[in-house]
């Protein structure tokens, strides 16, 4: 029952702006997007529209899903945060994910993707995550990454080093993105940097609203 109740409340948050003259009922496209984020595949996805008389390509879901450009809430103010960073291979190139969680709640605060790891990018990533929550006055969870250490002290947070218990929330959070991935390993196929980062602000969204 709780399921379901998430998942009948993320279908009604979902805004379908973009759309100006579509033959599918509003009803199957949010019910689409929301399949496809919550873990089916396209092709299962477009299979569930096909048992109620839709037949729609995977191209066009997966459209939709861009289209609707979801974003997890903002204005959290969690007493904790979880931050964690993992190595993403978008076709055949390394990219590095960053990811924020709020261990108490297990909330997606924020997620990055970049092609190199430095202490610039991980500075940029902390300010782009002040400027969405109130963490100010949170408690950082961090492994002994340097450039996440070192963004914190830049920063001016409160932080602590902490392997396992609550930082389990944002390993969590990286074990779905590569699962749900094309390979279902950790990489992204067919896709530019931009498009996997709309991919994954979505999928914050979906996580946040059905965790």
């Amino acid at each position: 029952m709780p399921e379901n109740a998430s998942l009948n409340g993320c279908i009604g948050r979902i805004e379908l702006g973009f759309v100006e003259r579509e033959a599918t009922p509003r009803l199957f496209m949010k019910l689409s997007i929301q399949l496809h984020l919550a873990g089916l595949s396209l092709s299962n996805t477009v299979t569930i529209l096909e048992i109620f008389g839709v037949e729609r390509a995977r191209s066009t879901v997966h459209n939709w899903v861009h289209k609707a450009d979801l974003q997890p809430e903002e204005g959290r103010s969690p007493d904790h945060v979880a931050v964690d960073e993992t190595v993403i291979r978008l076709n055949d190139e390394r990219y590095w994910l960053y990811a924020a969680v709020d261990p108490e709640t297990n909330e997606l605060l924020h997620t990055k993707l970049e092609p190199t790891r430095t202490n610039v990018i991980a500075y940029s990533f902390f300010r782009e995550l002040r400027e969405k929550h109130n963490v100010d006055d949170a408690v950082f969870l961090v492994d002994g990454a340097t450039p996440l250490n070192d963004a914190c002290r830049r920063h001016g947070l409160d932080f602590r080093y902490e392997r396992h218990g609550n930082r389990n929330s944002v390993e969590r959070v990286f074990r779905e993105v590569k699962r749900r991935t094309t390979s279902f390993s950790n990489c992204f196929s067919n896709a530019e940097a931009e498009t996997a980062n709309e991919w994954l602000r979505s999928f914050a969204f979906a996580w946040n609203q059905l965790i």
